[in-house]
């Protein structure tokens, strides 16, 4: 965990542990798997060069899917005090600062390390935030990075990415690899009939790993948030309100959100949508509940 003054959090401490040491298993079988197959070395190679280019640039993928512009200081001058007096609370590096221009309300944070990462809000949190609750949304989002566990996530959905790819399109290369003649070819097809299995399992169990640890970094999250402003009603009415306001957010728009969904403040989903069964995100009331006894503690302390 970032040495910040963010609280520390042993319980996310122990399941990034678990959830990395899961993966990395997961991954060299998968990888094993794959050297196997007719594609060889140029397979495992590949893989692996993807999974380094998903987590090396994962900031800049993440604002690109968002359509998100990084703005300066001139460009976004409350954002950015919010944000500089809030990292130096925290005692931790200034991420980038980006806005994504659309009404959905929402914010994430993105990046390797909390030298590299970016704090990134759309305009429709914006505007319907007032500041107080908006700065318990960024301090939400800054324990994220300097928890380090946006990092594993961005780990995790990396690798169950590459192994639904392969699952998308591994017919398509074991019939490219298996359609020359020879007995050199006469396994290509099983061999990759395999790999299409293996990756289905491989995205199955990333799957599950990465809603675990999804779910409870966003109560971390709140509470780290929380402890820091001082505040915890105002992270509460702002998770009241982006919650509500979701449901009159077409469709359309949270269909081209869902690969950022488990990054966000709070889930691209409506209430009706089946996507909730698989949510990444734990159910508002339990947010709520867990801010209500943080703010009776600080009124204890006070």
């Amino acid at each position: 965990m970032a040495r910040s003054r963010f609280r520390s959090d042993r319980g996310l401490t122990l399941r990034m542990g678990g959830v990395s040491l899961g993966l990395g298993v997961l991954y060299l079988a998968f990888a094993a798997i794959l050297y196997q197959t007719p594609v060889g070395a140029l397979g495992f190679v590949i893989v692996l060069g993807l999974a380094w280019g998903q987590w090396y640039f994962s900031d800049s993928l993440a604002l690109k899917s968002m359509k998100a512009q990084v703005v300066e200081p001139h460009q976004a001058p409350e954002l950015h005090a919010m944000i500089d007096r809030l990292c130096a609370l925290a005692d931790m590096p200034k991420p980038r600062v980006a806005v994504a221009v659309t009404d959905m309300p929402n914010a994430f944070a993105t990046g390797r390390t909390p030298s590299h990462s970016a704090v990134c809000v759309t305009t429709g949190i914006m505007q319907r935030l007032d500041a107080d609750e908006l700065e318990g949304v960024l301090a939400h989002e800054l324990s994220h990075v300097a928890n380090r566990d946006v990092t594993v996530m961005t780990v995790a959905s990396s690798i169950g990415l590459l192994a639904g790819f392969i699952t998308r399109y591994g017919m398509y290369f074991g019939g490219m690899f298996s359609g020359g003649r020879g007995r050199d070819n006469n396994n290509g097809g099983p061999a990759f009939i395999v790999v299409f299995l293996v990756s289905l399992l491989v995205y199955a169990v990333s799957f599950v790993l990465t809603r675990s640890l999804s779910r409870y970094r966003e109560l971390s999250a709140d509470r780290s948030g929380a402890y820091m402003t001082g505040r915890p009603s105002k992270l509460s009415s702002a998770l009241v309100k982006i919650s509500g306001e979701m449901a009159s957010i077409p469709n359309r728009d949270l269909r081209e959100s869902q690969a950022m969904s488990a990054f966000f403040f709070a889930p691209a989903i409506n209430r009706e949508a089946i996507g909730a069964l698989f949510s990444t995100h734990p159910p508002l009331q339990q947010r709520l509940d867990q801010l209500a006894r943080v703010s009776a503690e600080l009124s204890e302390q006070g």
